[in-house]
């Protein structure tokens, strides 16, 4: 074997080795984000927490919605399947978002968020402007990326999804007891 060889073996692995997860999420209390349950609790003042909601008179199916209350937290989340190995939540990096659900009355597959759902992700990021705080954005597998807002449907319900009018919805994390 070449010394060239042994140099791009040697360069690559450190690499690697240095390779930065992004900044941490963080929570309300400065923790950084991992495993464990956290509420996705909106800055605005005019949005409710996180929930489960259905979309008009039909109880199914559910939606990702507001909190009709302010005062509740809505429904914990949890991440899983971010791909840097840091123990912790990292910014802009691709991963899994679940809700923690109670039972719910309707029955039949788990939602998908695409197609493909193995070639989408979530990610979280930062929240700029005066609102700040952090805000979700997903990524098809076409490499396309949406930020999501609360998007009101044609019977006047509104939703989490996939928004292009440049107002995500803008949340800070508690984390769950």
């Amino acid at each position: 074997m070449t010394p060239m060889f042994y140099f791009l073996l040697v360069s690559t692995a450190v690499l690697a080795a240095t390779a930065k997860a992004g900044e941490p999420v963080v929570d309300t209390d400065g923790n950084l984000i991992s495993n464990g349950s956290y509420y996705a609790v909106p800055v605005s003042h005019y949005e409710g927490a996180l929930t489960l909601a259905s979309g008009g008179a039909n109880p199914c199916p559910l939606y990702v919605g507001p909190e009709l209350s302010r005062r509740n937290k809505g429904l914990p989340l949890r991440f899983s399947n971010w791909g840097s190995g840091a123990r912790f939540v990292p910014e802009s990096e691709n991963l899994n978002i679940k809700m923690d659900l109670p039972p719910t009355i309707c029955a039949g597959p788990k939602p998908e968020t695409g197609k493909d759902s193995s070639k989408s992700f979530f990610q979280i990021k930062k929240a700029g402007g005066v609102l700040r705080g952090y805000k979700f954005v997903y990524c098809g597998g076409d490499k396309s990326c949406y930020e999501f807002g609360m998007v009101v449907d044609r019977y006047g319900y509104s939703r989490l999804a996939p928004s292009k009018s440049n107002l995500p919805f803008r949340f800070v994390f508690v984390k769950a007891d």
